[in-house]
């Protein structure tokens, strides 16, 4: 469509122009926008290995999994959240205990994408609570590839209170 131009015929061609816009506007499929999610659910011990998993965007394009097995102590409530960004071609997973520090000895985690390419990964052994700050996992105890945050097996030292994810779109996606 080309550009109203400067004439003036009898009629302001600007205001058709803006009205045909506003049109075209008002008629275009509504692009669904993906407000983040969050769930809770039970970090259980026992030493038995666990997944919760959660899908977000449009046909939820985007998966997160937690896989986990702990020692000690009983059921926790934790959280994952989700959620993309405006043109869905970012995703996050975040998943912590809202209490902060989590009391279980975790003996392995992984937490991974689907969906995505994992562009920064961080795991933390407490998670900010009232005035505390997150502390993070030393680098030695945690490993990022293109799709996991997981523990180093022999350099984990089974604290972890929060895991986040911010990732992008897989060429495959687009």
């Amino acid at each position: 469509m080309a550009a109203p131009s400067r004439r003036r015929n009898g009629g302001d061609g600007a205001s058709l122009w803006a009205a045909l816009l506003l049109a075209a506007v008002a008629l275009r499929p509504a692009e669904a926008v993906s407000e983040p999610t969050t769930v809770a659910f039970d970090v259980r011990p026992g030493g038995v290995v666990h997944t919760f998993s959660q899908s977000v965007g449009p046909g939820d394009k985007y998966t997160c999994v937690f896989t986990y097995a702990s020692q000690g102590g009983t059921n926790e409530k934790w959280q994952m959240s989700l959620g993309t960004s405006e043109d869905h071609q970012h995703f996050t997973c975040t998943i912590w205990r809202p209490q902060g520090k989590s009391y279980l000895y975790f003996t392995q985690f992984k937490a991974e994408v689907r969906g995505a390419e994992i562009e920064y990964g961080m795991a933390y052994s407490k998670a900010a609570f009232e005035r505390e700050s997150d502390v993070p996992l030393k680098n030695e105890e945690f490993e990022v590839t293109k799709t996991a945050v997981s523990h180093r097996p022999g350099a984990f030292k089974a604290e972890l209170s929060k895991l986040v994810i911010v990732a992008k779109a897989s060429r495959s996606e687009l």
